[in-house]
């Protein structure tokens, strides 16, 4: 009987792929931009990967974070809360990104989860009487006051004018709707002046000095030259009962 010898030559295929930005926490992603879910905005993991200092993120952004922290806590617990104990209820997200000549050179990440206004839902409660359109919720002020967010704000602390471009002219967003979610993009530009930017306001009109203002966030100060700019995606939650 002859034994029969075959050689194998080994084969196979690598497939590589390089994924930025990505931490995981349980069976969710959480990325830059992502749609935020009751379930992982509320989730201690998915902030601490979207707003607060990590290895691998450039320098400056984590220092951005760490000095960032208290305005982001003073939102985040309050969520956790309504979270913990199944509560229904609403809550504002606020991510940062700044800009130069169009382009955006720096994710920031999640700034604030605070604090849907008086105003706001005043107003949001008029529109089931068709006297309030809540479309209009689609401009985005941005400002450098310093004092923390409050309920009762009707407005910006100290909201920028001839610094924007064009002047006195809030960023007109770009508006979808996902699940439970409506969010809007918006990319304020500066022409003049070195602004230290520490406030974002949602508010009903693009001309400074009026408009029903949404939601108001307070974050650690961003510092712009003529030409550069700030990206906010803000995006408010509604989560139903249970």
């Amino acid at each position: 009987m002859t034994a029969v010898m075959r050689t194998m030559e080994a084969g196979g295929k690598l497939d590589l792929r390089v994924v930025r930005g990505v931490p995981s926490h349980g069976e969710d992603v959480v990325e830059w931009g992502t749609v935020l879910t009751p379930r992982r905005t509320v989730d201690l993991a998915a902030v601490r990967a979207l707003g607060m200092p990590k290895r691998g993120l450039p320098d400056s952004v984590n220092e951005w974070r760490a000095k960032n922290l208290p305005n982001l806590w003073r939102g985040a617990r309050r969520v956790a809360l309504a979270k913990t104990f199944q509560i229904p209820t609403h809550f504002g997200a606020l991510f940062v990104a700044k800009v130069r000549d169009g382009e955006v050179i720096e994710e920031l990440g999640l700034a604030s989860l605070r604090v849907v206004t008086d105003a706001g839902v005043a107003a949001i409660a008029d529109s089931f009487g068709n006297t309030f359109e809540n479309e209009l919720f689609n401009f985005h002020g941005m400002g450098t006051g310093t004092v923390a967010e409050a309920a009762a704000d009707t407005a910006l602390g100290t909201e920028l004018t001839t610094e924007y471009n064009p002047n006195s002219t809030r960023a007109t967003g770009v508006q979808t709707t996902p699940t439970n979610v409506y969010q809007t993009v918006g990319t304020n530009t500066i022409d003049s002046g070195t602004p230290a930017v520490t406030e974002h306001g949602i508010l009903s009109q693009a001309a400074t000095g009026g408009g029903t203002l949404l939601d108001r966030s307070k974050f650690a100060a961003i510092n712009l030259v003529s030409g550069d700019g700030i990206q906010f995606t803000y995006q408010l939650t509604l989560t139903s009962g249970g």
